[in-house]
């Protein structure tokens, strides 16, 4: 069978900016990454781009992309628009991958976008209620705009049935996000990249028990891209890279559903490797309590013990299993619609060896797992990822 690589990658800094549109950052970072794969707009044959929560936030529910990319060289250009709530850009990631394994393109873009900064915040927490079941959720009273996100809600009743089951205590959940952002220092791109305490996080404003402001993800603005192509089209260019060993997608149906092991364990099997293989990781870190749930589901460790790897250091930096090196969704941002390609843009870089002072040493396979939405107890979407250093 053929194989799909990675030629090239762009990100912008993440962050919060009222002014910054998503047409901005689509053309930025599209260029970015075709300059990094060494292709030109012309030859690119396909163009996803995801988004989630324009039609919210922005106003603008249709044709996103051909909008956003009008102005540029790839107007014109088949385009097909993904929204898969947080799991939006890995699952166009998904399409364009059998795209190209199927023959129909030798190259193809995906650019993930999202903008969730407003003047009015409740249009934000609004767009975020919409990846839940809306009928079925909770609805602000009458006249009262919304004042958070649903998903703090939900990761917060996940902490509390930790903490209960397993004995965990609230420092660990903290402790992640100390590790996050020791880890989002190193990154130019991230959010956040002020080192926090332990103390700072469990002294930090309580969004929802037993969560403080430090541990969930925040609100923001961001774009990153990725370029696809066939081995044949990489070996014609001399083009080098990360192949794409494997990308599954998994869907949640409600309580008992678990998408993020679905997911994995397709992941692994397509890919013939397991977790012992895995030199680097990136974890959907909604909350803390997400990426401590996560160890086990990929199988970093049995259900229950994913605090004990957070007390040990296994996941951080240097660690044998290191999760979040980007800084993750707490620090290094989580702009919905983009996470997902961020999360890849980022193995890639530790595969290539370009990821500076948060380089995993001799990175050579990596994962990335991205979540979206809530339904009836589960995510409704998860998309897992490994890459392997071509060569």
């Amino acid at each position: 069978m053929s194989r799909v690589l990675i030629a090239g990658v762009g990100m912008i800094p993440f962050g919060r900016d009222v002014r910054r549109g998503e047409r901005m950052m689509t053309e930025a970072v599209a260029e970015l990454a075709l300059k990094d794969a060494g292709v030109t707009a012309s030859e690119v044959q396909r163009v996803f781009l995801a988004n989630a929560a324009a039609g919210l936030v922005s106003g603008q529910e249709m044709i996103r992309g051909q909008v956003a990319l009008q102005s540029t060289a790839l107007a014109g250009v088949p385009l097909v628009n993904v929204e898969n709530a947080c799991a939006s850009s890995s699952s166009a990631v998904n399409l364009a991958y059998e795209t190209v394994l199927a023959g129909r393109c030798d190259l193809a873009i995906v650019i993930g976008v999202e903008k969730l900064s407003h003047q009015d915040k409740s249009r934000t927490f609004d767009a975020l209620r919409g990846a839940t079941d809306v009928e079925a959720s909770c609805r602000p009273e009458p006249g009262k705009p919304a004042s958070n996100s649903v998903f703090v809600n939900v990761y917060a009743e996940e902490a509390k049935r930790y903490l209960t089951e397993y004995g965990a205590g609230i420092e660990d959940f903290a402790a992640v996000a100390v590790k996050n952002r020791t880890h989002a220092a190193l990154n130019p791109l991230a959010q956040y990249r002020i080192p926090q305490t332990l103390e700072e996080v469990l002294h930090g404003r309580v969004v929802v028990d037993p969560l403080t402001l430090p541990m969930c993800s925040p609100t923001t603005d961001g774009a990153a891209a990725l370029v696809l192509c066939s081995e044949g089209y990489a070996r014609r260019l001399g083009i080098t890279g990360c192949e794409i060993r494997a990308t599954r997608l998994a869907a949640g149906r409600g309580q008992g559903s678990q998408p993020v092991a679905t997911a994995a364990a397709a992941a692994f099997e397509d890919a013939g490797i397991g977790i012992d293989d895995i030199d680097v990781l990136e974890l959907h870190d909604a909350a803390a309590p997400a990426e401590i749930l996560q160890y086990a589901e990929i199988g970093l460790c049995a259900p229950g013990e994913g605090h004990l790897l957070v007390r040990t250091g296994a996941t951080a930096l240097g660690g044998r299993s290191p999760v979040n090196v980007s800084g993750g969704l707490m620090s290094r941002g989580h702009p919905i619609g983009a996470t997902g390609c961020a999360q890849l843009v980022e193995i890639y870089d530790q595969l290539t060896g370009r990821a500076g002072g948060r380089q995993v040493e001799g990175a050579r396979v990596g994962m990335a797992v991205n979540a979206g939405g809530w339904l009836a107890g589960a995510y409704a979407a998860c998309v897992a990822s490994i890459l392997v250093k071509a060569g």
